[in-house]
This record gives structure tokens, sequence and C-alpha cells, in this order.
């Protein structure tokens, strides 16, 4: 059996292996670390958990133990899709280069510029950093690659699913020519394969599993759920993960419950929050400072059921979780294998649980049809108790009660005939037939109105004007402004009627909202006028001309 002081690495690196207490390498460790040592390109196969890390790592710190790194020039570069897994990968070097002079910087989002640029100023051998940030750094003038001897790729597959295959390829030739790569991929998408054609020269293919399969380790169960109605997948969902839970017992030490969405990772960890577990949430969206307290505090024990997106489920090193519950379904079916992954490692025995619903048929198909096998079913477990009609009435749509709405709203939905139309404005427009007043205690309220001066003050203010005029001499007119006055006066009545024929309508309306809402219309005198109030009080004098004129307009 092969040992790794059988590898012709660092003896200073075989000490920090030693200590780590480990003795025996992966399959993977054994082909990789010797073809690297070489200097040759590596293209490493394996599925998650098998230690690709180290094949990497170790012979990374044995070929730059000589030299010297220089400002802003990083002797090694190592590409990692997310946040964690570049943490992790810092936390692997610390490890294994704590006996060398060996130094690092870890370039990821959520931590200042500032101190990332002082490493990098005092000059790195090891540059562990995600696409983004590294390119950040670069356009900046902060970063040359030009010095880069060694670059590694590490779950090349994650990177090509949250779209970073454009920016690896613009960071590939930003690099020396003559640099040796180390491309690692769980699978092999077409897309994998033409970049590993492009910027791989020779590269040494170790394969050491078959594609996407699930390690022996771990036990599957499939928990099929059938709610009463569709809106009820989500509660009975989260009811059955509770179950689970509870039966798994104390076997369940820790657990990783993979979600589909980040949403939904926040309410499945508040719903066990509130029902006793120890949860907490970790996606993409919490900060950096957040997520790392959650990794470690569920690390050392502290933190019981980590509720997670896929930021998880690729090359993080936990290696005592217990079970895995998938509490969606993963669209993709290669995310199935990396979730399983995540229990089982390093020869310890795991359990993983799938929780599916009738829509998660042809994804349950897609899995099975990857992994080769087909995924044992359970049962329900006890203390499960579905949503039944009387936990929330269901009942059909012709039975429920019709919300009610306002009368403007319901006539506003009525579609109206014109006949109907017509019809209903028959009462509101028709005038009321000629009643006597009715004299009441209480005063009836009028409608409010402009004052307007009577006819009979008008022609006395116009009699007054001419007789001022004429006592000026000023009365008289020719034909020319006769003329004038009268297509002036025509004009002006013309404009009038235009204008009392435009207002009609919308007077006829105004009075028709008035009359709906204040109820009918209290009915004055009208045109029936009493005899007394138009007869004329003048003095008993001798009439003039002026005085005639007055009380003809106003008996008119």
């Amino acid at each position: 059996m092969t040992k790794f002081s059988d590898l012709a690495l660092d003896p200073r690196v075989l000490q920090a292996v030693t200590e780590a207490g480990y003795e025996t390498p992966t399959p993977i460790q054994a082909q990789a670390i010797p073809e690297a040592l070489k200097g040759r390109d590596v293209l490493g196969i394996a599925q998650t958990g098998t230690g690709k890390t180290a094949s990497f790592t170790l012979p990374m710190i044995t070929l730059l133990g000589q030299g010297r790194a220089r400002a802003r020039m990083p002797r090694s570069l190592v590409l990692a899709p997310t946040r964690e897994l570049a943490a992790q990968v810092a936390e692997n070097f610390d490890i294994y280069a704590k006996h060398t002079k060996l130094t690092k910087a870890l370039l990821i989002g959520g931590v200042a510029f500032g101190e990332q640029d002082k490493l990098i100023d005092r000059g790195v051998d090891v540059l562990i950093a995600t696409p983004g940030r590294l390119l950040d750094h670069f356009e900046r003038g902060k970063l040359l690659l030009t010095g880069v001897q060694i670059m590694v790729v590490d779950e090349a597959d994650r990177m090509l699913d949250m779209g970073f295959i454009p920016d690896i390829e613009r960071i590939f030739q930003l690099t020396p020519f003559t640099r040796q790569t180390m491309f690692y991929s769980a699978t092999m998408a077409p897309e994998i394969e033409r970049i590993t054609s492009t910027f791989l020269t020779n590269p040494a293919r170790i394969e050491v599993a078959r594609q996407a399969t699930a390690s022996l380790t771990i036990t599957q169960s499939l928990i099929e759920v059938k709610p009463i109605r569709k809106d009820r997948n989500f509660a009975d969902k989260r009811a059955v993960l509770r179950a689970l839970i509870r039966a798994e017992g104390e076997a369940c030490t820790n657990a990783i419950i993979f979600c589909n969405r980040k949403m939904d990772v926040d309410v499945v960890a508040k719903s066990l929050k509130a029902h006793g577990f120890n949860a907490a949430p970790i996606h993409g969206d919490l900060e950096q400072s957040t997520r790392m307290k959650t990794l470690d505090a569920f690390r050392d024990g502290t933190l019981h059921l980590l509720v997670a997106s896929d930021v998880a489920a690729r090359g993080l090193d936990i290696p005592a979780v217990s079970h895995v519950f998938n509490f969606d379904v993963p669209s993709h079916p290669e995310d199935y294998v990396h979730r399983i992954g995540r229990t089982g490692r390093a020869g310890r025995l795991g359990k993983a649980l799938t929780i599916s619903v009738p829509s998660d048929e042809k994804y349950l198909k897609a899995i099975e049809s990857l992994i080769k096998t087909e995924i044992p079913r359970g049962d329900l477990p006890e203390g499960f108790e579905p949503s039944t009609a009387e936990s929330r009435p269901d009942r059909p749509r012709e039975d429920r009660k019709p919300r009610e709405r306002s009368g403007r709203s319901r006539e506003r939905d009525r579609p109206v005939k014109p006949h109907d139309e017509v019809a209903a404005m028959e009462p509101l427009v028709a005038a009321p037939k000629a009643e006597p007043a009715v004299v009441s205690e209480e005063p009836a309220r009028e409608p409010r109105r402009e004052a307007r001066p009577d006819r009979s003050e008008r022609s006395e203010r116009s009699d007054r004007g001419e007789r001022r005029r004429d006592d000026r001499g000023e009365g008289r007119r020719d034909d020319r402004s006769e003329g004038r006055a009268e297509r002036t006066e025509a004009r002006t009545e013309t404009r009038s009627d235009r204008g009392d024929s435009r207002r009609e309508p919308r007077d006829d309306r105004r009075d028709q909202r008035r009359d709906r809402d204040l109820g009918p219309a209290v009915i004055g005198m009208g045109d029936h006028v009493p005899d007394f109030i138009l007869r004329s009080f003048a003095l008993k004098s001798a009439p003039t001309a002026d005085t005639e004129e007055t009380a003809t307009g106003t008996e008119g």
C-alpha cells in the first residue's frame, strides 16, 4: 500500500501531513501527486470527498520550496468557485505549509480591498482567489499574473454552473503559457473538455471513480409526499423534515439540509428554530463574516443543523456530517451527487434522505439515470401528520362566499347596455311635477349659488349709465358702432350657446350624482312664482319713459 513517504514530497511537508494524522493517501492523491511533481499538467476527475484538495496542495508546496516571491507577482494561483471553498483551500495550505516560509493571500468577496492589497504588495507564493475578486484586483492595477508558475482550477464543473467559464478563459490568457496547470472536476461536461483541450498540454488524465457516482458508504433513501393540494407542498415537506430528524434521534449528530432557493433556506431555518431545533441558514446573500461564523459553529459542533443552498454542496470539508437531507430535489442531477457527498466522507458511514413531491418526478428520473441506479423508496416517518381538509377548508369555488364590494365597484363591473343606461337615467332626468310649496318649520337647505344681480338691478344700472352718458353728450352712436356691437353681441351669444351646450351634459351628470348621493331633490317654487312677488311697487307719480321700460322688463 502506498504511503505519503513514498511520494517524494518535501520532508517538511511530510512532517505536517504526519502531524495532521494522515498516513495513507487516497487513490487520486496517490496518482496525481507523482505526476504533478514531474511538472506535467494534471486533469483529475473524481467525485467529491476524495481528497482532491491535498492532491494539488502537497505537490505545490514542494515545488515552491525554492524561490522567492516578488511584489504583486504571485508564484502560483488557485481558483475556486465559492468563497467557502477558497477559504478551505487556504486552511489546508496553512496546515501543510506550516513548517515552510511560504506566504499566501486569500482574495474573496466580502472582505475589504485594503488588507488584500497589503498582502499582495509584500509578495505571496500562493494566491487563492475566486475569479471575480481576482479580476477586480487585476483591473485596479494591483496584481500581475505574468509570474505564475503553477495554476490550479478546482471544481471546474461548478465554475461552469456559476457562469465563471469566460472569466477562467480570460485568466488563462493573462498567465504565461509555460505554466503548469492542474484541472480538477467531478464531471466532464463538453464545455469543460473544450477548455482542457485548449489550455492543458498533454495532461495526465486521472480518473479514480466513474463520473457522477455516489459513494458506497452513503445510504440513500427517498421519501415521497403526496399533499392533498399543491399549495400544501411546502408545509407538508417541512413537517416531514421535522419528523425525519426526530425519527433519526441520536444517530443524527449533525446534518446539512439543502434547499434549491435562498428564500426557502431562510424559511426552513426559521421553521426549525420555531420547533426547537438548533439550526442556522447559509447562502450567498449573507455577509461573508456571517457565513464563516456559521460554518465554524457547524464544524465545532455548536450548531446541529445547517440549512444551506448549493453554495455548501461543493468542496467543503466537513468530515463528520452524519446526515444529509434534500428538502428539495435538485433540478440538476449532478448537484444530487455533490449534495449527498457531504456525508460518508473519509470512510465514515453516512445517510442521505430526499423529500419529493409529485412534481419532482422528472428530476428524479434524471438523477437515477445519471447515477445508474434507483434510489430506494422509504416510508413516511412516524409522527408526520399530513394536511387534511379540516386544517384548511377546500370549498369549491362556486360555494365560496363572494367578497362584498362597494356599490360603485359593482356598478362599474356590470356591463351596461344602451337601453339599460337610458332606463337607468330616466328617473334622474325627468323633471318633478309642479306641486304647491310646503312650508316646514325648519327651512330646507338650498344649494349654494353664486349671487347674481336681479334683472331690475341690472336695468337700473344700465339706465343710470345711459343718463350719465346723455348728460355728457356721449349718447350718440353712428351706424358703424351699432354694427360692430351687433356683431359682438351675436358672437357672444354663439359662444355662450356653445358653452351651454357643452356644459349641459356635465351639469346633468353632476345633478344626477347629487340626486343619487343626497336623495330626491327638494321641490321648491321653481317657475311657479306667486303673482304678488312679480308686482311692481313704484311710487304713484307720473310715469316716465325709463320707469315704464323698467316695469315692462320686470314683468316680462
